[in-house]
């Protein structure tokens, strides 16, 4: 049974949460999908402190830390050397923000946690007036992309390809899936 996205709470990452972040980078299921945990505890810190307008926030179930998300800005991204190694990011509108998640301990995994949470996140984005979100899952990372399926979002087909590491996908709301 899916849970539902009222049991998901989110609270913005401050320096007090970063050691949990740490320990959460230091297993298994995030070393596979991302980079150095010191290296990315830094980015986070480097948003928590405003040296980035990434907005990192740990997602609660039921009051439990249970993951991490954030929402990065697009049109923030788009730098020379950004643009060199993704250039596909040229080609999304002007607007899109861009979602990343995980889900904080490896017994959360494949409940449906991750698809909650996700729902939760994209009606706040909504709610904040962002009309195109999208989250750019590795192509191989099959749970996070039937997760990402499950929570409303498609692999966008003029970029399938050509986005290297990275499948890109679109949240579709509700009243474009009769237009998709």
């Amino acid at each position: 049974m899916p849970i539902d996205p009222a049991r998901i709470g989110f609270r913005a990452v401050t320096p007090a949460d970063l050691p949990l972040l740490a320990g959460w980078m230091e297993t298994p299921h995030w070393r596979k999908w991302w980079g150095d945990p010191e290296t990315e505890l830094g980015y986070i810190r480097d948003m928590v402190e405003g040296r980035d307008t990434t907005e990192p926030y740990v997602f609660t179930l039921d009051g439990r830390d249970a993951g991490y998300i954030q929402l990065w800005f697009v049109d923030d991204n788009r730098g020379e050397e950004i643009l060199q190694e993704s250039p596909w990011v040229a080609e999304l509108p002007e607007g899109t923000v861009g979602v990343d998640l995980s889900i904080g301990d490896a017994g959360d995994l494949s409940k449906g946690i991750g698809t909650a949470a996700l729902e939760g996140f994209v009606a706040e984005l909504r709610r904040r007036g962002f009309d195109r979100i999208i989250i750019d899952p590795d192509p191989e990372n099959a749970h996070a992309r039937r997760a990402y399926e499950k929570a409303g979002f498609r692999p966008v087909a003029h970029l399938a390809g050509r986005t290297g590491d990275a499948l890109i996908m679109e949240h579709v709301a509700e009243t474009e899936k009769g237009r998709a």
